[in-house]
């Protein structure tokens, strides 16, 4: 137990984004970042007065220290080319790391078991056409159908795939990794419905398709692209929408098909050229437009259906209101105090 409070103080330091001398210098230097580093070490503990000011400078629960659970990431896979310090990625790591500790934790207090398979067999993916191949059949295992997906991420999880929305720099848009076989999604939750949707899909790609090992990063990271497209819009309905050929598409039918199936226009472009229904010139031509309309950041159109994580919270709320678990354990697995989750649980 010593042990592990000098790691989970560790992890709580890094999922605040701060160094030892940092820490020591919020704490009024109270402690020193020797001591810090000792207590990180398991040679010596705080006392109790100066573990509350630790606990509310890193923004954790006492409980957070005493926490059973651990669970280790596997297979990180950040968005290639991603621009992110080293301690931005660990406070990604980490606050996705404590995340899941809750998730698990919560899971078993209600018992429950997360139960993942992978639902295509065999899918080794050398080119476009594989991409295109493997997300109908996807939709087809898991009875899609070729209608719009309403909840992209409720989906997700309703697959026994954990997904984390996180508050992250702009230059993150999502990571995808595995905790004892299940799959983990995480993605930015500043950006819109629209990007989240799309994000979610393309770490769908790194984890169920077996991509060639010749294939160079870069390309790579185009076929999730091209799979995150053809799973929001399959390749029937998107010719259903475009005909086979088109030298023009207005902007009006792009705002249509967005708000429909939630894909971005960028991203219906993209399809459009990967299923031959729009050449290069005129792809060029559209990516050259909408940058000088400053439509690539602030595109037209829009989605109104809504993306969120919402099954832990269930989870909680129902833990809670079964009195699987006391008011103040679900503050703590909420990462609240208990006056703050009182506020917000109400049985009717």
């Amino acid at each position: 137990m010593e042990n592990q409070f000098g790691i989970r103080l560790a992890s709580a330091r890094k999922m605040a984004g701060m160094s030892l001398q940092q820490l020591s210098d919020k704490l009024d230097n109270a402690v020193t970042k020797q001591s810090l580093n000792k207590y990180e070490q398991s040679v010596m503990k705080p006392d109790s007065e100066l573990l509350i000011k630790i606990a509310s400078v890193l923004g954790v629960t006492i409980d957070y220290f005493y926490r059973e659970t651990k669970v280790k990431l596997e297979g990180i896979e950040f968005r290639k080319k991603v621009k992110l310090s080293k301690t931005e990625e660990e406070i990604i790591k980490e606050k996705t790391i404590d995340f899941l500790e809750r998730y698990f934790e919560l899971e078993k207090l209600l018992d429950l078991k997360s139960d993942f398979s992978l639902p295509l067999k065999n899918n080794k993916v050398k080119n476009g056409d594989d991409v295109e191949k493997y997300a109908l059949e996807l939709r087809t295992v898991w009875e899609l159908g070729l209608n719009p997906i309403v909840n992209v991420i409720e989906m997700l999880e309703d697959k026994h795939i954990k997904v984390f929305e996180i508050e992250a720099p702009d230059s993150f848009d999502g990571l995808s990794a595995h905790v004892n076989g299940i799959p983990v999604i995480v993605i930015n939750k500043s950006f819109d419905v629209v990007r989240r949707r799309f994000t979610a899909l393309h770490e769908l790609a790194h984890i169920i398709l077996d991509f060639d090992k010749s294939i160079p990063e870069k390309e790579l990271e185009k076929m999730c692209h091209a799979f995150a497209g053809a799973f929001l819009i399959p390749k029937k309905s998107f010719i259903e929408e475009f005909t086979k050929q088109r030298n023009h598409i207005s902007l009006e039918e792009l705002k249509h098909i967005k708000s429909y199936y939630g894909i971005s226009i960028q991203a219906i472009m993209a399809r459009a050229k990967n299923l031959n229904i729009i050449n290069e010139h005129v792809y060029k031509s559209f990516s050259i437009n909408f940058s000088m309309l400053g439509y690539r950041k602030n595109e037209p159109g829009e989605y109104t259906g809504t993306e969120k994580s919402l099954r832990f919270q269930q989870l909680l709320y129902r833990a809670a209101a079964e009195e699987v678990i006391s008011l103040s354990k679900a503050a703590s697995l909420n990462n609240q105090n208990l006056s703050q989750f009182r506020k917000t649980f109400v049985v009717v």
